[in-house]
């Protein structure tokens, strides 16, 4: 029984999961959040639940190349101070997972990262007092790494969405598009690495699980060249804004999903 028949998947089906393994690769080399995408048409194709699981090591490839690709920009002052909040956020998570349903969960997440999305557009406009990230270790900038990392933990783990959450705080932050991508790339990295045992006891993720993605990381590598392409051709200005739509697009495919 090969792997498309054991998940009752059609040609069309792969050919969708295929090429948003694709866009998971692009994505985490270029514009960071469009991979929302991709979490609709692998809840699509797949069933719902199933397909937080199965998407997870494809992410994780996506996530080696980007680190690969830019870990000489990473900030990493930065990850110490999401990190604590993160697992809480990802324990929180879990027991949605468990015993909630997770429909008001999205509902509310949607609406949060597009409040988000309108502060981080409302302050670009306003203007930044200088490029660097802001790094400055204040009670109100604790405040704002904690309140991320706990909603970007919650998101990833119950959605694999916490990719548009880490998109607004590094661009509010001050991020510029290298600096963006290596920490952004580390930082995913290192959170869906450690999601795998929450996975894997949630029975999200298991052998039928990965012998399908075995058939689809291959595809995560040339939608990564793509990416690292494209990126140089994309001027900061556009980046933001990209990045902006991107996290609209993945708040709008929370609500309707």
């Amino acid at each position: 029984m090969d792997t498309m028949t054991l998940w009752n998947i059609t040609p069309w089906g792969f050919a969708a999961l295929a090429a948003a393994a694709f866009l998971v690769g692009f994505s985490k080399t270029s514009v960071s959040g469009a991979n929302t995408v991709s979490l609709a048409v692998f809840a699509a194709v797949l069933p719902a639940r199933e397909s937080v699981g199965i998407l997870l090591p494809v992410l994780i490839a996506g996530d080696v190349l980007a680190v690969l690709a830019y870990r000489r920009h990473a900030h990493w002052p930065t990850l110490w101070k999401l990190f604590p909040a993160v697992a809480v956020g990802v324990v929180l998570g879990t027991f949605f997972l468990m015993w909630a349903d997770d429909g008001a969960v999205r509902v509310s997440i949607a609406v949060t990262l597009l409040v988000m999305t309108a502060i981080t557009v409302w302050r670009t406009r306003r203007g930044r007092p200088d490029d660097e990230p802001d790094a400055v270790v204040t009670r109100a900038g604790r405040i704002k790494a904690r309140s991320y990392g706990v909603l970007g933990g919650l998101t990833t783990m119950v959605a694999n969405a916490g990719g548009p959450v880490m998109s607004m705080y590094l661009l509010s932050s001050g991020f510029r598009k290298l600096g963006f991508l290596g920490t952004s790339s580390f930082f995913f990295l290192i959170v869906n690495v450690g999601k795998v045992p929450f996975s894997v006891g949630l029975g999200l993720i298991d052998t039928r699980a990965l012998l399908l993605d075995a058939a689809l990381v291959p595809f995560v590598l040339p939608g990564s060249l793509l990416g690292r392409w494209a990126i140089t051709r994309i001027n900061q200005r556009l980046f933001e804004q990209l990045v902006i739509a991107a996290t609209v697009l993945g708040a709008v495919q929370l609500l309707l999903r």
